[in-house]
């Protein structure tokens, strides 16, 4: 079975889209094959573009995200993907609770995929300023890479 991932934060307008561009990008670079998405565990984002300063932050590292709309987690979502990446520990917790009997995902934080920074969570930039979003970037950046070394090595 292919590898599918969906990434996972609160209102699916910044982190996890940005987790979702990242993570495409470096299957694009090593050439993976990995069905990719992103959804929050909140619903009032539900239809939504991403967050223009995470629009920005994206189109700042080449990628567009202006496309992207924002969904909630859907319990379908624990047998369609292969792993399903939060990105902190609060929507973890969520995404354990909302899980059914017979979810076959991995669970996981984007985090636990870098050396040395397992259990860390993603700081949610939506409250701050435009430098929240290059912080947020450069995490999802180095969870991305970590994630799809492990899927290439087939961990």
């Amino acid at each position: 079975m292919p590898y599918s991932v969906l990434f996972v934060c609160l209102g699916n307008i910044c982190r996890s889209p940005l987790a979702e561009a990242a993570f495409r990008e470096e299957t694009r670079r090593l050439k993976l094959d990995v069905i990719v998405d992103s959804a929050g565990t909140g619903s009032w984002h539900v239809g939504s573009p991403p967050d223009p300063r995470a629009q920005a932050v994206a189109r700042k590292n080449g990628v567009d995200i202006s496309s992207l709309r924002g969904r909630q987690v859907k319990p379908i979502d624990f047998r369609r993907f292969t792993h399903v990446v939060a990105l902190d520990e609060d929507n973890l917790a969520n995404l354990r609770r909302l899980a059914p009997p017979d979810a076959t995902a991995e669970l996981s934080l984007l985090l636990d995929h870098v050396e040395g920074r397992e259990g860390q969570l993603v700081a949610d930039p939506y409250f701050g300023d435009e430098d929240g979003f290059d912080l947020t970037w450069a995490d999802v950046t180095a969870g991305a890479r970590g994630l799809a070394q492990k899927l290439r090595r087939g961990d």
